[in-house]
Parts: structure tokens; C-alpha cells; sequence
């Protein structure tokens, strides 16, 4: 009994210290990477969601000037917030990966999601196309055709191993808004949270509006970036065209250190 104890004692150390030292490395990463002392690398990896022919042309049309707004964008709201970094990002783009990514579980409980997320994370090891240094950020864009596709599942960001993965539609007329979701799930990878209620999509008051002390309130002429849309009444939002209609907020910038 006493040696069966005592071996259930050092399992539940090496645990303690195995949670220790993830929640360590999950920390220091984040500090690492929110210290903006440095450009951080996010790839773009292209992936055909439907298998369509279309979708596979528009991947095969892609080049790293479609995805330049972002790193433009994070630049010029970087120097807003007085970043002294003139790239906070760069984007870069890999070879097609030719699988898809793990689903999320349905339903969402947490023990599905811990495991899905370790599944994702092994899978992004195991079809990372890029040649050239690790990147800080993968972010997996699966593009499907918009005349077979009239809605597209929901993107997602991990902070815990920074990889991202956007369902896109294959045209270049959407190019411009999914580069808005892009770098929407590219700041969940730095520590950025949601800013809307999941039940309607309407961005929330104060912290999802890009000018909430704007007079009159509606409507806002900007999105906040991870609100996720423009509010233009208290019930009626639209998303962003582009990234020129879009801005980090306060407590977005707070988040992922940009101030304190």
C-alpha cells in the first residue's frame, strides 16, 4: 500500500510539473511574440476546401501581393498605437497543402476541443510546405468556391501553438474581405479575444466599436477588427470590404501589448 501511494504520488509530480512546464512555455511564447521588438513571420498556406476546379485556379492564381493589406494594415494601426516596430508583421506565402485540416468538434465541449486542438497542431507540423525559416504564425486559408458555397464554416485562431485556419471563398472580387478575416484570426494568434456576441454577430459596446465616444454613435464608419464588423445601428452591423475600413481598439491593442 505505502509503495503503491508513493508512485501515485510522483505521478500526479511529473503531471503537476508536465502542466507547469506547458503553462511556462505557453507564457513565455506569448511574451516573446507580444514584445514587438521584432517582426513576427506568419505564412499563408493555401488549401482547396472543396475540390472544385475553380477554387484550384484561384489557388494557383495567388501570390504574396493578395495578402499585402495585412502587413500594411498592422503597420499603420502599430504606428497609431506608437509601436516602434516598422513591420509588425510579415506575410509570406507557402506551396498549396493538399489536405484539409481537422474539423472542430461540434458542440464545442471542452475536452473535445483540448483534443481537436492538439490533433490541429500536430497536423500543421505534419503539412508545413514552407521552405524557408519556421514561421511564428501558420495561418491554413481554405478556399472554397462561392457558386457552391453560399456560407462557410466558422475560422478560428489558436493562441497555444499560433496557427490559424480561414475558410475563404476562391475570388478575387473577396479577396480584400477575407484578408479582413485573416487578420481577424491572425490576433486571436497574439492574444486578441473576441469583441462580439456569438449569438448575432453584433459587436459589443464599448470594447467592439473602433469609435465608441463617436457622436452620434451610429453610424460607426469604422470595424473594430475583432468586433468583426461595422455597427451602424444598435441592431444592424455590416462586415468590412476591406481593411481600409477597419481599426484595432483599445483594449484589442491592450490585449497584445501594443499599451499597457
Amino acid at each position: 500500500m505505502a509503495s503503491g501511494g508513493l508512485f501515485r504520488q510522483v505521478r500526479i509530480l511529473l503531471l503537476l510539473l508536465i502542466l507547469f512546464a506547458v503553462a511556462m512555455n505557453a507564457w513565455l511564447t506569448h511574451w516573446r511574440t507580444t514584445s514587438w521588438d521584432r517582426s513576427l513571420w506568419m505564412v499563408i498556406y493555401p488549401v482547396n476546401g472543396d475540390g472544385s476546379q475553380a477554387t484550384q485556379r484561384y489557388i494557383d492564381s495567388l501570390s504574396g501581393a493578395d495578402f499585402r493589406d495585412i502587413g500594411a494594415f498592422l503597420a499603420s494601426e502599430a504606428r497609431r498605437y506608437a509601436v516602434d516596430i516598422d513591420e509588425p508583421v510579415t506575410v509570406r506565402t507557402a506551396p498549396q497543402v493538399r489536405d484539409r485540416p481537422p474539423m472542430p468538434p461540434a458542440g464545442g465541449a471542452t475536452p473535445a476541443i483540448m483534443l481537436w486542438s492538439l490533433k490541429l497542431r500536430y497536423w500543421a507540423y505534419r503539412h508545413d510546405t514552407y521552405a524557408g525559416p519556421s514561421p511564428d504564425i501558420r495561418m491554413f486559408v481554405v478556399y472554397h468556391d462561392p457558386k457552391l458555397n453560399d456560407r462557410l464554416q466558422h475560422s478560428l485562431g489558436l493562441q497555444k501553438g499560433m496557427i490559424g485556419v480561414v475558410n475563404a471563398y476562391a475570388s478575387p472580387t473577396m479577396a480584400s474581405r477575407n484578408n479582413v478575416v485573416i487578420a481577424h484570426e491572425l490576433l486571436h494568434t497574439v492574444g486578441a479575444t473576441d469583441k462580439y456576441n456569438p449569438q448575432n454577430n453584433q459587436p459589443l459596446y464599448p470594447q467592439g466599436y473602433a469609435e465608441p465616444e463617436r457622436r452620434p454613435l451610429y453610424p460607426q464608419r469604422l470595424a473594430e477588427i475583432m468586433g468583426g464588423r461595422i455597427p451602424l445601428s444598435e441592431h444592424r452591423a455590416s462586415m468590412p470590404k476591406s481593411l481600409v475600413s477597419a481599426a484595432v481598439g483599445a483594449q484589442t491593442a491592450r490585449e497584445i501589448r501594443w499599451i499597457h
